[in-house]
């Protein structure tokens, strides 16, 4: 089993990912920021969500933007620092394209990665599909590959939040696991 995961979801605009920051804030070791997302230089409302980011982070923190290579930098991660990554929405759009089995094979490389890692991750996560059924085939993948993905992640974190309206509710200290069936 891998270093402490702690699972941090919530809906855009929930502050998930301040409320990451926090969590790392507290944190004795050198933090590292791993972004999943692309650069998107010539889409300037990423760009300006992005520096919002950026502006909130210690300048001791330093930055890795990994994209669709998230597994093989939590493979070689070091045990010395706490890895925050986000998000993992924008690591998986990367594989969208993905056949079933291709995606199966991603989700396990990314599965088994996250169970060798030494180093404790932050992991941020949208919630998405709360009522809303995608209009677009590619839409409906995205919902329901990642609503899988976080129920197999969650199964291997130390610590999970919820994170809306700007309020952080601890998950598993008022929750019961769903029984497969």
């Amino acid at each position: 089993m891998g270093a402490e995961l702690t699972l941090i979801t919530g809906p855009s605009r929930g502050a998930k990912s301040r409320w990451a920051e926090h969590l790392a804030r507290r944190a004795e070791a050198g933090v590292i920021y791993v972004a999943t997302g692309p650069a998107l230089p010539l889409d300037l409302d990423w760009q300006r969500r992005l520096d919002r980011h950026r502006a909130r982070r210690p300048s001791t923190w330093r930055l890795e933007e990994v994209g669709a290579d998230l597994p093989d930098f939590l493979r070689a991660a070091s045990a010395h620092n706490v890895l925050l990554i986000d998000s993992l929405g924008t690591w998986l759009a990367y594989h969208l394209d993905l056949s079933a089995g291709e995606w199966e094979l991603q989700q396990q490389a990314l599965l088994s990665a996250v169970g060798a890692c030494t180093a404790p991750m932050l992991v941020v996560a949208e919630e998405c599909g709360w009522g809303v059924v995608p209009a677009t085939a590619v839409g409906g993948r995205f919902r329901d590959r990642l609503g899988r993905l976080e129920q197999l992640l969650m199964a291997q974190a130390q610590a999970a939040w919820l994170v809306l309206h700007g309020r952080a509710i601890d998950l598993l200290a008022c929750s019961l696991p769903v029984p497969e069936g």
